[in-house]
């Protein structure tokens, strides 16, 4: 379906659902919805990237499929959603990954971990690689400091400056002005609502997920990820300002900050992929977007193998097996930072943006 055509029927969906009204108190879709009689393209963009796909809706539309009306609101706008991804990315010439991100989540993976063995070998010879080392510095004895840090940090920078461009254009797209984005009241409210993942309770007895039974469970392992990640986060912010301001080179000792934030991070990611990655295959394909869908799959498995991996770095870094651990390590997060701006992980920004939009919508209907 190209964008145009998802955009009719995300406005033809919206058409219906704003005459029949049945599911008004559901989410923040529907609370935007009631503000408007009519829907530009900057309407619906802005209300694809405030549903959270909870699915309450689909199951209880009396116009759902096999409805002669086949009203689907989350198919729909994860559809129109994935393809805003995709419209406002940078740089334009990436944007066709989004139909191929899988393939290209694997390959730039497989491609980071041979790049850092090769450079191990090459720069410490198998020595340096399979050999136990112990103490400050131990991880610059397989993999030099500057091959580390280096070119990490400059795809953090790129990372960072493209998710940045992607969510200006997004903004003024849906009819955000630049000082609205950073009014304090409404990135409150917002960063209220994305703290404790409000709508994904559905209308308060939480999503139809996996199936149509109201369950916290998705909720509950988004959560792990949300927080975990956060802590990953503060752990990375604790080592750097470490090693840059303090000269205390990794690994750290385990009663640490950096390595206490980093383990209870992994460990919550873990459970949290993990638990996703569990539900996947239970999940009624009815109300799905299979690009939507495909495109979650690899972001999980990717951010759930860098966990594990990080996580047994930590168990077995004065083993034989730190070495080669590592080297994969880095290669797992140098392929997750590169494929950030072009998966998955883009929803939870563009939906932060969106409940920004929305909270200042709601302001001025007081």
């Amino acid at each position: 379906m190209s964008s145009t055509e998802t955009l009719k029927e995300a406005e033809r969906v919206m058409v219906v659902c704003n005459a029949c009204r049945y599911c008004e108190g559901f989410c923040a879709v529907f609370q935007a919805m009631e503000l408007r009689r009519t829907f530009s393209d900057q309407d619906l963009k802005l209300l694809a990237n405030l549903c959270h796909n909870c699915r309450d809706c689909y199951y209880a539309c009396q116009y759902a499929p096999p409805h002669e009306f086949s009203i689907n609101v989350s198919k729909t706008m994860a559809d129109l959603s994935l393809e805003t991804y995709q419209e406002f990315s940078w740089p334009d010439f990436m944007k066709g990954l989004f139909r191929r991100n899988g393939a290209f989540t694997a390959l730039i993976s497989a491609v980071g971990m041979a790049i850092f063995l090769i450079a191990a070998l090459m720069l410490k010879g198998p020595a340096g690689l399979f050999s136990t080392h112990t103490g400050e510095g131990a991880f610059y004895q397989v993999l030099p400091y500057g091959l580390i840090v280096f070119p990490i940090s400059a795809i953090v920078v790129f990372l960072m400056y493209g998710v940045f461009l992607s969510i200006i254009r997004f903004w003024r797209d849906i009819g955000g002005k630049n000082d609205e984005l950073m009014s304090p009241r409404a990135n409150l409210q917002a960063l209220w609502d994305a703290l404790r993942l409000k709508y994904f309770d559905g209308g308060g007895d939480g999503c139809n997920y996996p199936d149509d039974r109201f369950s916290m469970v998705r909720r509950r392992y988004h959560h792990f990820v949300f927080y975990g990640f956060l802590l990953c986060l503060a752990s990375t912010t604790i080592a750097a300002f470490y090693d840059h301001f303090l000269h205390w080179a990794a690994p750290y000792p385990f009663l640490s900050w950096p390595v206490l934030l980093g383990t209870a991070g992994g460990i919550s990611m873990t459970i949290g992929t993990g638990g996703l990655l569990y539900l996947k295959p239970q999940v009624d394909k009815a109300p799905v977007s299979q690009r939507s869908f495909s495109l979650g799959i690899s972001f999980l498995i990717l951010l759930l193998l860098t966990n594990v991996t990080g996580l047994l770095l930590l168990l077995l870094r004065a083993t034989p097996l730190m070495g080669t651990l590592l080297v994969v390590h880095i290669g797992l997060v140098v392929g997750l930072f590169i494929t950030m701006p072009y998966g998955k992980f883009l929803h939870a920004v563009y939906r932060y943006v969106a409940l920004v939009r929305h909270a200042l919508e709601q302001s001025r209907e007081k």
